[in-house]
């Protein structure tokens, strides 16, 4: 889109809240964002200077629109759901893989106790996040112990073992009260959220009550059960006496990187932590806030208090957490763990740093080394190829680039061979060189300081010879040759191609190492994906008028391709097909029709 077309939308910004979303050149959308008012935010992009990430965003984005709501509040849970359903680029974005343990109080006729990742809205109950699996598995055989829910998830014909230990009421077999559930969920509800300790009076007082009577089996597990509690239950110093559920969320923010820091205490303690590092793109508070919006969106299990530093809308987070009291500590034991959770994530966001400084200093160290062995200056830019095939069949390539000796993931680039047939690497190589070197001169890319083919001086020797033979390129262009183990052996350079000597444990031989197994596990990837298609690919995607709906309708009806050869036409009509489109299936699958009024006429003479 033109800046002139740019100017003229941004004229038109209603002074209202709502959510924006910026668009690159190919219609991706790359930032979403919100703000209280459209007119002003979405205009700040395009005018005054940023910071160097800002620019980068502002410099991708060719067109944007807009969805105006009624408040702040509706805004940051739209934005919230656009961020969760697009993933754009350069939004802060939550990372699915994390999670915790809970235990889960199912909402059932029986009701069960288990242990879960997942958090629904299902009408359970959810207790934690625990600090791990070990922690929350203990804490639910302690329960198992105390109150005998059932344990089953689909009820037997018969008692089981759990009933003969007096863990379960056998609800298979015998009635259960409704009342009995209602108690025992609400000790258990009680228990944790912090009254184990009324339970393990009650405990005491049974134990002494066994003892008085001379029932010394019955004290004794009393007395293991209290023991049991105290293992369990109180295994850290309380932290607040007031046991409220809490999370205490503190951040720090440099040079485009962000580290945010929640703390879990439950029942008084701090249990656990979660530690964000991401790069961010906007301005530190409006994206620390699109972060915890993003860490609470849809989880049913929130605590009843959130503690933060003072730079957030408050107004606006209370409205997204219902229910939960948000506040900004002033003093206090509060205020110091809020402090807390900031220092630990400025250390963090200072030690990532560190580390990136440390590695970039050995990449460009190595591709220093690198260049000075091979005779070419400092090649900043690296391009690597490799083939791959079975047999020749669905051969594919793969380019990877690094730059300073690390990886440029965005640069990547995948090659499905057109013009060769078999396996026939260097033919491979002519193609992917002369497609790839052919498109950066077309679009004036950056060129890269040195080539590097996964293969011999067959390979070498194609590359040349497309560079400087058909597109007037001078490039170095160099070979990984592997051993036996597929292991990077050696490196060619050179006309005639010689060996470059260079020491197996230095820096230089370890970036050839990466940049091989890189580029390998790139290809070999690829290939399995275009593979994996093909081998899912049915004889009936080659036929017009038949489209996965009607694939589908297919195969549920007659169950194979083989079976759909031997139906009549009659038979596709009660599977949903016309007459005209079932001749024309059958036929491509190489069946023979006869017209029934031809078999007429032939009866008839």
């Amino acid at each position: 889109m033109s800046s002139d077309t740019i100017k003229g939308k941004l004229s038109l910004l209603p002074d209202q809240p709502g959510c924006y979303l910026m668009r690159n050149d190919q219609g991706t959308i790359i930032y979403v964002g919100k703000a209280k008012s459209l007119k002003s935010r979405v205009r700040s992009y395009f005018t005054g200077s940023h910071d160097g990430k800002t620019q980068r965003l502002v410099l991708d984005i060719s067109d944007f629109e807009y969805i105006v709501t009624d408040s702040a509040i509706d805004a940051l849970i739209l934005e919230a759901n656009l961020i969760k359903r697009h993933r754009p680029y350069y939004n802060v974005l939550m990372k699915d893989d994390k999670s915790y343990p809970y235990i889960r109080l199912t909402k059932e006729e029986h009701p069960r106790l288990e242990v879960t990742r997942k958090v629904k809205k299902d009408g359970s109950r959810y207790f934690g996040p625990y600090p791990n699996a070990l922690a929350a598995q203990q804490t639910k055989k302690l329960l198992d112990r105390l109150y005998p829910l059932r344990k089953c998830q689909t009820l037997p014909k018969r008692v089981c073992l759990y009933y003969h230990l007096g863990q379960c009421l056998a609800p298979c077999e015998f009635n259960v009260d409704a009342t009995q559930y209602e108690e025992m969920t609400r000790e258990i509800i009680r228990f944790l959220n912090g009254g184990y300790k009324e339970v393990q009076q009650d405990l005491r007082k049974k134990m002494e009550l066994a003892a008085v009577e001379l029932d010394f089996e019955r004290a004794k597990e009393m007395r293991d059960l209290i023991r049991h509690i105290e293992t369990v239950m109180v295994k850290q110093s309380v932290t607040l006496k007031d046991e409220t559920d809490r999370d205490v969320i503190g951040y720090a923010a440099d040079k485009g990187m962000m580290c945010v820091q929640v703390f879990f205490l439950r029942q008084g303690k701090l249990i656990e932590r979660d530690v964000a590092i991401f790069p961010h793109y906007n301005e530190p508070e409006e994206d620390f806030l699109s972060y915890v919006t993003q860490f609470y969106y849809e989880k049913p299990a929130l605590p009843k208090e959130v503690d933060l530093v003072p730079e957030v809308d408050i107004e606006l987070l209370e409205g997204f957490l219902k229910g939960v009291d948000v506040r900004v500590p002033k003093r206090g034991l509060k205020k110091k763990l809020v402090d807390m959770a900031g220092q630990n994530a400025q250390i963090a966001l200072e030690e990532r740093f560190q580390l990136i400084d440390r590695d970039k200093g050995r990449t460009v160290e190595a591709t220093r080394e690198l260049g000075e062995a091979i005779g070419i200056g400092y090649p900043k830019r690296i391009e690597a190829f490799d083939n791959s095939n079975i047999q020749g069949a669905d051969p594919v390539s793969a380019l990877v680039v690094f730059i300073d000796g690390a990886p440029e993931k965005k640069e990547y680039r995948k090659f499905k061979i057109r013009t060769v047939q078999g396996a026939n690497d260097t033919a491979t190589m002519r193609e992917v060189i002369r497609r790839r070197y052919s498109r950066v001169l077309k679009e004036d890319l950056p060129l890269p300081e040195c080539i590097l083919v996964d293969g011999g001086r067959g390979q070498m020797s194609a590359a040349i010879d497309v560079l400087e033979n058909e597109l007037g390129l001078f490039i170095p262009v160099a070979g990984l040759v592997k051993d036996d183990k597929h292991k990077t052996a050696k490196l060619l350079f050179g006309d005639p191609p010689a060996e470059v000597s260079l020491r197996r444990g230095s820096q230089a031989f370890y970036l050839l190492q990466r940049i091989q197994e890189e580029v390998h596990r790139f290809a070999i990837t690829f290939h399995r994906q275009t593979r994996g298609k093909q081998m899912l690919h049915s004889v009936l995607d080659d036929i017009p008028g038949v489209g996965q709906k009607r694939k589908t309708l297919l195969y549920k009806h007659f169950g194979s391709v083989e079976k759909m050869k031997q139906a009549s036409v009659e038979e596709y009509r009660n599977a949903g097909i016309g007459d005209k489109l079932a001749r024309e299936i059958l036929v491509h699958l190489g069946v023979t029709i006869t017209d029934p009024r031809e078999k007429n006429k032939e009866k008839e003479e």
